[in-house]
């Protein structure tokens, strides 16, 4: 079956940096694209990031450009997420999801994910 394992999450103090990344198995991953999402506290699911099926195009939520850079190793069947300069208001749940053709910022689009991850940024 198709999974998707998050990890890398953490508590980190505002200014500081994490990587997270999502393992896909059980499916043929170069031929998805792949979105990171988050929620946090009393919030909706909220787009962050997505790279497409070769890595070669990227798009970025606006609360998030410049700072989070996605990428993705089709041989290791992985895709990341660096995070830095974290703030306080990026403290959320981090998903990834699995989406066949090309990046969408649709969550509703994504025909899997991951369980997420925990980052906490204080201030």
């Amino acid at each position: 079956q198709v999974q998707l394992v998050e990890s890398g999450g953490g508590l980190v103090q505002a200014g500081g940096s994490l990587r997270l990344s999502c393992a896909a198995s059980g499916l043929t991953f170069s031929s998805r694209s792949m979105g990171w999402f988050r929620q946090a506290p009393g919030k909706e699911r909220e787009f962050v990031a997505a790279i497409s099926r070769s890595g070669s195009s990227t798009v970025y939520a606006d609360s998030v450009k410049g700072r989070f850079t996605i990428s993705r190793d089709n041989a290791k069947n992985t895709v990341a997420l660096q995070m830095d300069s974290l703030k306080p208001e990026d403290t959320a749940v981090y998903y990834c999801g699995a989406k066949t053709g090309a990046t969408s910022q649709r969550q509703n689009l994504y025909d899997y994910w991951g369980q997420g991850t925990q980052v906490t940024v204080s201030s």
